[in-house]
């Protein structure tokens, strides 16, 4: 594939991996109940390959894992040599007089979607309809879903790319949730409460209307990342990915919702979310590191199935880091950073360490110009979007590099009176958040991690930082190799 050209399928994409030597086969037989999930994270944590399980002692397909597990691989998943590559396409069509504010990031996605973006192109028949199951032919066993720890409730299905449309507006959406199987026809839709889906399914409960849900398994890897992506509601995903293609996504109309999925998908559930019914979902160990407990959330009773003659199926494994969300984490990181910039131009650099599990800790740095610069952008973190959610905001100053968290950490040990530098407030947490006291909202922290000025109160004189002078630098650089070492 030449970089910049989009993979067409899921098999594209591994075929590339495998003739990179970044894939690995397993023949042996292997239980989807905790095995895969062991040995995905041993690899994961070793830098390892992806993986595509042969022969899962579970289900008729084999099972394809870590596919986004490190940043280099994202950025091959998403066509470039650098994710740092999309941002820069980004900030080079955003326009300086779009409006500041929330405004701002949606006219300047708007924008990007109309100039640079194709629609989506329907097609009459696709692979992902090659083999059809309806009514009690379905069998959701045929899908290798895994048990990944030995706490969860069950099986999930962790990569499944859902389609809902608004009742009213029918203004589509494609989200990536997990999805529990209560048995071989019915999934637990874990739609959290900050999630356009979950206002999709509200709509439809007021009216008294079941909700017509599609979900995508096997995607090309493209459309995957894009279901993760935290757009703006009024944003298409479809539209995005086809930006980040360069090249339109070629959809088909369902047999029985009326919903479109991608015509490469590897298999298609196809059902509806009936209004008022609740089950109980859960316990699943998420990429908090932690088990949700048990909730009600909304069921999907599946009535048919559709999949490619010899597909694939895609999951991924969730837990304390290092998992393979971190590849997802940081395409979002590089790919949205423009976009976040226009909003908060103060920003300079930003981190979403891997450790912070997305929204737990952000770190970034700013140009400071004025007295209390870095609350001020504290401020503005926690009114954007999905950033709201954010816990812990550490402010340096724009010499830090904000991905060497051993730097960041010097200055946030270092240059801190917690007297003066740090802002306590409290706000919205992720639906996951274990630790607030209660649940939906809890307590946030801003550390103002950056040189103090005078005008701020700090009047002793803030002392030079130890650099060596640049020709000894250089000198030493250019003798290395004299010293033997």
């Amino acid at each position: 594939m030449a970089k910049g050209f989009p993979y067409a399928d899921l098999p594209e994409f591994l075929t590339a991996l495998e003739r990179d030597g970044d894939l690995r086969r397993i023949t042996a037989p292997v239980d989807p109940a905790l095995e895969i999930s062991e040995i995905t994270q041993r690899v994961v944590r070793a830098g390892g390959p992806a993986l595509l399980f042969e022969n899962p002692t579970r289900g008729d397909m084999p099972v394809a894992m870590n596919l986004f597990g490190n940043v280099d691989r994202m950025a091959k998943a998403l066509g470039v040599g650098h994710l740092d590559e999309i941002g820069a396409r980004i900030g080079d069509l955003i326009k300086p007089d779009l409006p500041i504010g929330w405004s701002g990031i949606r006219d300047g996605l708007g924008k990007l979607m109309q100039l640079k973006s194709l629609p989506p192109k329907k097609t009459r028949s696709a692979p992902c309809q090659e083999v059809v199951y309806k009514g009690d032919k379905v069998d959701l066993n045929r899908l290798p879903g895994l048990v990944t720890w030995p706490g969860d409730g069950g099986i999930f299905h962790n990569y499944g790319l859902t389609h809902t449309r608004h009742p009213e507006t029918g203004k589509r959406n494609l989200g990536l949730y997990r999805l529990q199987q209560h048995d071989h026809r019915t999934l637990g839709m874990h739609w959290q409460i900050h999630k356009d889906s979950t206002a999709h399914h509200a709509v439809a409960e007021r009216r008294g209307e079941r909700l017509p849900v599609a979900i995508a398994f096997g995607c090309d890897p493209v459309v995957s990342y894009a279901a993760s992506a935290p757009l703006p509601g009024d944003i298409d995903e479809y539209l995005f990915a086809g930006f980040l293609r360069g090249q339109r996504v070629e959809m088909v109309d369902c047999l029985t919702v009326p919903l479109q999925v991608p015509a490469n998908a590897q298999v298609v559930l196809e059902g509806y979310v009936e209004p008022g019914e609740r089950l109980p979902e859960g316990p699943f160990g998420d990429h908090t590191g932690f088990y949700t407990p048990v909730e009600p959330f909304p069921v999907l009773h599946v009535e048919t199935m559709t999949t490619q003659r010899n597909p694939i199926y895609h999951s991924i494994i969730t837990s304390r880091p290092p998992q393979e969300d971190l590849g997802l984490g940081k395409a979002t990181e590089r790919i949205f950073k423009p976009l976040i910039k226009l909003m908060i131009p103060d920003i300079v650099d930003m981190n979403m360490p891997e450790p912070g599990v997305f929204h737990n800790a952000l770190v970034v740095s700013i140009r400071k110009r004025y007295p209390k610069h870095a609350q001020k952008v504290m401020n503005a973190i926690w009114g954007l979007h999905l950033l709201s959610l954010t816990k812990l905001i550490v402010v340096v100053d724009e010499d830090c590099d904000v991905q060497d968290l051993r730097e960041v950490a010097f200055r946030a040990f270092g240059n801190v009176d917690y007297k003066h530098d740090l802002l306590l407030t409290e706000g919205p947490v992720d639906h996951l958040d274990h630790a607030s006291y209660q649940q939906f909202w809890g307590g946030k922290a801003g550390i103002d991690a950056t040189a103090k000025l005078v005008t701020e109160g700090y009047t002793r004189g803030w002392p030079e930082m130890t650099v060596m002078s640049p020709d000894i630098v250089a000198k030493v650089d250019k003798r290395w190799s004299e010293f033997g070492l």
